[in-house]
């Protein structure tokens, strides 16, 4: 779709129920009608992809800030393999590669916070010559394919979440004292419930809401919480229309909606730098609150 008014593209990616490929628009130059538009097709589409940008950090930081507050220290952060002299990290024991690699497991981000994140904006500057991609799923997609019974089962159940205990069952447990890694998430004093349904607060869209930090669900046994829960997993990545995986170029930016998709990170050869940059958008403190504990 071409929109000669403001003289961008918006193209949905193809056989997907969701993203859409942005072109013919500057990000460090986006006016208030512009961003608008560009908001309006992110609530639409779920995932924007915007190539070849190169934005600098101080860029997108100030783009990440016009969908709304940032996560404190997490205004732009590195996540890289690479440290600050240049050198690449021990892949086995560094912090920082062991929630790099948690993170290949799907996930929405800060769901294990008092505040479920709203969005983040992510880009590339160093990409491994192979692989190194970020996947996405629809978990709007994913409630309408469920059947009537399991929505309705879903739409009264409410598991926990919990960082530090998902790195604990991926094999990646972070060191709480004497880390580079910030222990971000890891000391959350009061584990927050969230409802399996979520409302999407700005299009009344239902989604599926799971990930790689929910667990206990609400009336079951810890060993059945765990297979429920994988078996929805399971499900809502089962259909490729209800994914995508970006092979990421430098200069590439992109915007997910956290309270609809699902993301993870993709292995590569850690011989390889790999350096992209992340701004996460926080949540509404309505909306994206937590139910309790």
């Amino acid at each position: 779709m071409k929109n000669e008014a403001i003289s961008f593209s918006i193209e949905p990616i193809a056989n997907k129920t969701f993203g859409a490929v942005v072109t013919d628009l500057r990000l460090s130059q986006i006016d208030e009608r512009c961003f608008r538009e560009v908001y309006q097709a992110w609530l639409t589409h779920g995932l924007l992809i915007f190539p070849g940008q190169h934005l600098s950090d101080a860029d997108q930081t100030a783009f990440a800030r016009r969908f709304g507050e940032l996560v404190e220290g997490l205004e732009a952060i590195e996540i890289s393999n690479v440290l600050p002299d240049g050198k690449l990290r021990d892949a086995p024991d560094d912090d920082m590669m062991k929630v790099i690699r948690g993170n290949m497991h799907w996930h929405q981000d800060n769901t294990y916070m008092p505040l479920q994140a709203k969005g983040a904006v992510f880009s590339a500057k160093i990409v491994p010559a192979d692989q190194g991609d970020t996947a996405f799923a629809d978990m709007r997609a994913a409630w309408d394919a469920l059947d009537q019974a399991a929505q309705e089962k879903l739409s009264e159940l409410s598991a926990l979440h919990s960082f530090a205990r998902s790195q604990q069952e991926a094999g990646e447990e972070t060191k709480r004292s004497n880390s580079e890694y910030s222990g971000y998430g890891l000391d959350v004093s009061e584990v927050p419930r969230r409802s399996l349904l979520k409302i999407h607060p700005e299009t009344g869209r239902k989604t599926l809401a799971v990930g790689r930090h929910a667990y206990g669900v609400s009336g079951m046994s810890a060993e059945d919480s765990a297979q429920f829960l994988s078996n929805l997993i399971d499900f809502a990545v089962s259909d490729e229309r209800r994914c995508y995986q970006h092979r990421w170029s430098p200069g590439d930016v992109v915007v997910w909606d956290n309270r609809c998709l699902m993301h993870r990170a993709c292995a590569w050869n850690y011989l390889e730098p790999r350096v992209m940059l992340h701004s996460r958008i926080a949540g509404d403190p309505v909306s994206e609150a937590a139910l309790g504990i």
